[in-house]
């Protein structure tokens, strides 16, 4: 997640030195979610013939040499020679990213079937954690170093991963998922939030700098702003979806109204007559870093749930699939949130592209109170993954 985030503050920068245009910035941002869309659902589905610990050692793997390779463009050519080995690169990265995050979110629902939103809140910290440093350690080393050191230093990193993930991981053992109505409206919320963390990723920085006069190493604190309690927040909320999973359709209305109250005014939206200001935009930020959690934490847990309600064996197969679908929606989000956004901010401004993220997380919203059934107060594992459920009510004696 540093690599993924440290190209905020001061790549779109980099770009525009070599002739690429905020819509183009976007796309470049956007082809990596895009990639992790479609590679998320394709290796999702061959989770158990590749196997999940050689698909996240190989990820790591990947996505290292390309974070290396990334380092180097600062010497490309201007113009069209750069904005293709951009989208070359990322896109590479990006299936490196999707083997490495769809096994990963299946593994962790193996190991821990009873408790996946407890541990999937635990693993966001680390994501929070990602993010964090990502934008001001970028920031800070582009301004110490130049271009090229924060991503070789980063790739080695990557590198050193691997091997201790060789050694740590498990192996699995592994059976096939389709698609469900709920399950799709579940799949839209995550996708307005991943739009709206990739459009801020896109168009965050520039605006800052124009609106506010900020040096890239103070945009990378800004973005902070939204990482830092989403990775404090994390475990909390984890812990909650687990322990009261009859709460968890509120806890998404909740979280995505504030998330598109939020981003309304962010900017804010113009209709409002409310004058940009630092410290209201450090304050969404934050509101949008909390309720991005709140939201998101639930849905792989009530995902998995959908399958398992319909009779989808247990099995790593079947987390495979489901991770894969988690991380496609996920990443087609990532992907439209700064194309569709650098678009429009490059047509109007970065105020009314807020506003247009605003009121997708809004439609969101509506879907869920009105579309969702209501949960019915469940264990934390519910019903249909306990063992217990599943046990015959005779045994073989009786019969």
């Amino acid at each position: 997640m540093i690599c993924y985030s440290i190209l905020g503050p001061f790549f779109p920068l980099e770009a525009e030195k070599k002739g690429v245009s905020q819509t183009v910035i976007g796309m470049i941002f956007g082809c990596y979610a895009f990639c992790t869309l479609v590679g998320s659902l394709i290796l999702g589905k061959y989770i158990v013939q590749i196997g999940a610990k050689f698909m996240i050692t190989a990820g790591l793997f990947l996505s290292g040499g390309c974070t290396v390779v990334f380092g180097f463009l600062d010497r490309a050519p201007e113009g069209t020679v750069f904005i293709v080995l951009c989208f070359v690169i990322r896109s590479v990265n990006a299936v490196g990213f999707a083997a490495a995050v769809t096994s990963s979110f299946a593994v962790s629902a193996k190991v821990f079937p009873h408790n996946i939103a407890t541990i999937l809140g635990f693993m966001e910290i680390f994501t929070g954690i990602g993010l964090i440093l990502g934008p001001p350690f970028g920031g800070w080393m582009y301004q110490s170093f130049g271009y090229e050191i924060p991503f070789i230093v980063l790739g080695c990193l990557l590198f050193l991963a691997v091997p201790i993930n060789m050694w740590i991981l498990p192996n699995f053992v592994s059976i096939i998922f389709h698609s469900l109505f709920k399950i799709m409206l579940i799949c839209f919320v995550i996708f307005t939030l991943s739009s709206g963390i990739g459009f801020l990723d896109a168009t965050l920085s520039l605006f800052a700098m124009d609106k506010f006069s900020l040096s890239t190493g103070s945009v990378g604190l800004l973005m902070v702003g939204v990482s830092l309690p989403y990775g404090v927040a994390s475990p909390l909320f984890g812990i909650i979806s687990d322990k009261y999973p009859y709460i968890r359709r509120w806890m998404m209305v909740v979280g995505g109204m504030a998330t598109a109250v939020s981003f309304c005014l962010l900017g804010p939206v113009p209709v409002f007559h409310i004058r940009s200001q630092l410290w209201l935009t450090v304050l969404m930020l934050v509101v949008i870093g909390f309720s991005l959690c709140m939201t998101c934490i639930p849905t792989f847990t009530e995902m998995l749930l959908c399958a398992h309600e319909n009779d989808f064996e247990e099995g790593l197969s079947t987390l495979g699939l489901v991770s894969g679908l988690f991380s496609a929606v996920w990443s087609a989000g990532m992907f439209f949130g700064p194309t569709f956004g650098g678009y429009i901010t490059q047509k109007f401004n970065f105020e009314w592209s807020a506003g247009v993220q605003g009121a997708l997380a809004f439609l969101a919203v509506s879907k869920i109170i009105f579309l969702v059934p209501k949960t019915q107060k469940r264990t934390v594992t519910e019903s249909t993954l306990s063992i217990e459920e599943k046990s015959p009510l005779l045994s073989n004696a009786h019969h």
